[in-house]
């Protein structure tokens, strides 16, 4: 099976099951930051969508920890930045129907959480198949 159909086949799993009660627990990630000592604190996350692991419940918890959040907006040549955004924060909508911050000011971060549509059995990650984390993250 090729990527495209694998996905096709997980996201139509994931939209009948739509596990709304999946969630990671913020605690967990957390020590694993303090394990191993990363002590900067912006957090690249992205806005739940199509499905994806609802984040916010982690997000609350990194602001009250003191981090500083920060989502992805697609800008032009299929490139993605980070922009400052707070809970109270605003989004819009982009062509692809996902929330995005109004904010105008590149926050880089120093931490990310990327989503995915599965992982293979060696922790592989697969994506939507546009890219744009694979590019920011080279860039």
């Amino acid at each position: 099976m090729n990527k495209s159909t694998i996905r096709n086949k997980i996201l139509k799993i994931r939209k009948l099951h739509s596990f709304k009660n999946l969630s990671i627990n913020p605690e967990v990630l957390i020590s694993v930051l303090k394990r191993d000592k990363i002590i900067r604190k912006t957090v690249g996350a992205y806005y739940p969508y199509n499905y994806e692991v609802d984040l916010m419940l982690i997000l609350e918890k990194f602001v009250k920890k003191k981090y500083l959040i920060s989502l992805p907006k697609i800008r032009k040549n299929n490139q993605m930045d980070f922009f400052k955004w707070s809970l109270s924060d605003p989004l819009t909508i982009n062509k692809y129907g996902i929330p995005e911050p109004v904010s105008s000011k590149i926050t880089y971060p120093d931490i990310l959480l990327i989503p995915m549509v599965a992982f293979d059995k060696d922790f592989n990650r697969l994506g939507y198949g546009g890219g744009f984390y694979d590019r920011y993250i080279k860039k």
